[in-house]
């Protein structure tokens, strides 16, 4: 192939450019090993955890069975293998008929029953109050917590971490300090289960347009993955 080289200094005489020269055996083959990584590696791990979660589930729930009434009963006896997640769609089915039953007359007032109860035992009164509270917070339909994800000064000024608003309801915190506050969790990376709970000034929070799905993505991925910002096309790249 040959073309004209505007470097140079004979434009008559075309410059021939040589095609770039081939990767040795050795570079394909770490190139190949990479890819396969890369592809198979999310795909394992994912079936890993997914399965040691079904399997785990299965074994607690099992446990609660009465003898008898087993979901394996309910299949083949000479099948030779067993069916993993039947565990799981007994909870699912037995939560939703909990749920179905104690949403009716009946069950709230058995509810009410079972909670002044409760409130008579000074231990226990306090833990299952905190917890009933944390899980109407958390799936409430209408709340805020855990869906809404800020950048914060932390762990000093002029460093700044993803976390997310919990709340803004900070209650004798805000009262004492005199000034409005609002509660955030800041995850740990990679493992955002673990964390702090920290009170912001309003003005610090900054409330940003990400998914919770996005944020966890980039606090796990020690801030590899960086979701696109709404409104800004994706480069080519990235896609």
């Amino acid at each position: 192939m040959t073309i004209l080289s505007p470097q140079s200094p004979d434009p008559d005489k075309p410059a021939i450019i040589l095609p770039p020269p081939r990767p040795s055996l050795w570079v394909r083959l770490r190139t190949w090993f990479l890819a396969g990584i890369i592809i198979t590696a999310p795909i394992g791990l994912t079936i890993y955890l997914v399965v040691i979660t079904i399997e785990a589930i299965d074994r607690n729930v099992k446990s609660l069975i009465p003898t008898g009434f087993e979901p394996e009963r309910l299949l083949p006896a000479n099948l030779p293998f067993g069916v993993p997640g039947l565990g799981v769609i007994a909870a699912v089915l037995l939560l939703t008929l909990v749920g179905f039953l104690f949403t009716n007359f009946l069950g709230r007032s058995l509810l009410h029953f079972s909670e002044r109860l409760v409130a008579r035992m000074p231990v226990i009164r306090g833990l299952y109050s905190a917890l009933k509270q944390i899980f109407e917070t958390v799936f409430s339909q209408s709340g805020q917590s855990f869906r809404q994800v800020a950048l914060v000064p932390w762990p000093a000024k002029g460093s700044w971490t993803i976390a997310f608003v919990t709340g803004e309801q900070t209650g004798e915190v805000g009262t004492r300090l005199g000034r409005e506050l609002i509660a955030c969790y800041v995850p740990t990376t990679p493992n955002p289960t673990g964390g702090y709970m920290v009170y912001f000034p309003r003005e610090d929070v900054q409330v940003l347009s990400m998914s919770v799905d996005q944020a966890m993505k980039l606090i796990i991925s020690c801030g590899v993955i960086v979701p696109p910002e709404k409104g800004v096309p994706e480069p080519p790249s990235a896609k």
